[in-house]
């Protein structure tokens, strides 16, 4: 066995031990502790961590608020960046030495779905928050020091100096790229600008609501600016979130509970009918309810981003649908991961996005508590890892 904590060490095919954050109970604090990480198996790939950041789905996941989706102990984390340790036999695509980064949506490149142009899901690698362990054999890559195993979390786990992933789910980017800035990619700022530019496909002039501008939120800000929009409202019940937002492409604020009357009427009228384009980013019921009546009849679009636990079903009559506005879910941004994202890269390092504003605290991975405490109380978009 190997330790990792240099990362020096000719460490391929070997058992690594490293630390990682591992989480015992559902709201339990972390733990760094040392682990052990076996050597990526067929179609795997085993990466160093550098930087690691945290969002919303970690949040909840931590707290465990699907009862379904609980497993313990667990490596959680899933927008991060790194280089390449290993491959398992089969990658062809990358090698030891290469900039990478973890994406929890995978593309195998061979799936019904992988070469349909329609949509990015991918019926071997996708996200499954209810997956523990690898596909290749059904077990984990990581252990404790007992040799215990420790379940994985969204094809990712990056709360640990060394994971194990498939290969679907590690994208080689630009060496020149900045890693710290290319982690955003993972997850946050590819969902919502790809929301803005892929799924909803926002066409310049046109007028924007978003709803809850934590990071995803932004980011669909950042797409719609880029692609020219005209007016981009932004909705939130945080005032101090408005702040960052302006500097983020936000035009509008609407603050709900501010105002009497309900958001979709204030925006309707701001607007004169209703915008071209909302986007859903806060994962309640009610909200998803106010953005889709803020789009405008004949040709609005709600689009879903928000991850909604209740078991509630959507608030909408299927007649209202008549009235031809439009919603639609998107997931990861519609970005297929191995294929799209290396070019979504080069133009966040071109300064089409601008990502710098997302990163609001940096911190050292052994203070992760501190960094999820910063979330829960809102304080932070994105708090940067560094391992």
């Amino acid at each position: 066995m190997e330790n990792g904590h240099g990362g020096s060490a000719k460490t391929a095919g070997k058992v690594i031990s490293c630390r990682a954050a591992v989480v015992h109970g559902p709201g339990e604090p972390f733990v760094v502790e040392d682990v052990r990480v076996d050597p990526p198996q067929n179609m795997e790939v085993r990466i160093k961590i550098l930087f690691t950041s945290i969002c919303h789905t970690d949040l909840s996941a931590w707290q465990g608020e699907n009862e379904a989706q609980r497993a313990y102990p667990r490596i959680l984390g899933h927008e991060a960046s790194g280089i390449v340790e290993s491959v398992g036999e089969g990658v062809t695509d990358m090698e030891a030495g290469d900039h990478v980064v973890p994406i929890f949506n995978g593309e195998c490149g061979d799936c019904v779905y992988c070469k349909c142009e329609k949509t990015n899901m991918c019926e071997r690698s996708g996200v499954n928050p209810f997956k523990t362990v690898m596909v290749s054999d059904g077990k984990s890559r990581f252990s404790s020091k007992e040799g215990k195993p420790i379940f994985h979390f969204l094809n990712t786990s990056t709360f640990s100096e060394y994971t194990v992933l498939e290969s679907a789910c590690v994208v080689k980017i630009d060496s020149q790229a900045s890693l710290k800035k290319m982690t955003l990619l993972s997850c946050g700022v590819s969902t919502g600008v790809g929301a803005a530019w892929n799924s909803a496909n926002v066409k310049a002039g046109s007028t924007v609501a978003i709803f809850g501008l934590g990071a995803v939120g932004l980011a669909v800000a950042e797409g719609a600016r880029a692609r020219g929009a005209s007016r981009i409202i932004g909705v939130d019940i945080n005032p101090n979130k408005f702040i960052k937002g302006r500097v983020m492409g936000i035009t509008d604020t609407v603050n709900p509970s501010e105002i009497k009357k309900p958001v979709n009427e204030i925006i309707r009228e701001m607007t004169g009918g209703g915008v071209d384009y909302s986007f859903e980013c806060a994962g309640n019921l009610d909200v998803l309810r106010e953005a889709f009546s803020s789009t405008h009849e004949g040709w609005g679009l709600c689009v879903i981003l928000g991850i909604h636990q209740t078991p509630r079903l959507l608030p909408l009559h299927p007649m209202e649908l008549f009235n031809g506005r439009m919603i639609i879910g998107s997931v990861f941004g519609g970005f297929k991961g191995k294929s799209q994202l290396p070019h979504f890269a080069k133009e966040c390092m071109n300064g089409v996005v601008n990502l710098d504003e997302f990163i609001t605290h940096e911190l050292p991975f052994e203070k992760i508590n501190e960094a999820f405490r910063l979330l829960v109380d809102g304080k932070s978009l994105r708090c940067l890892l560094h391992l």
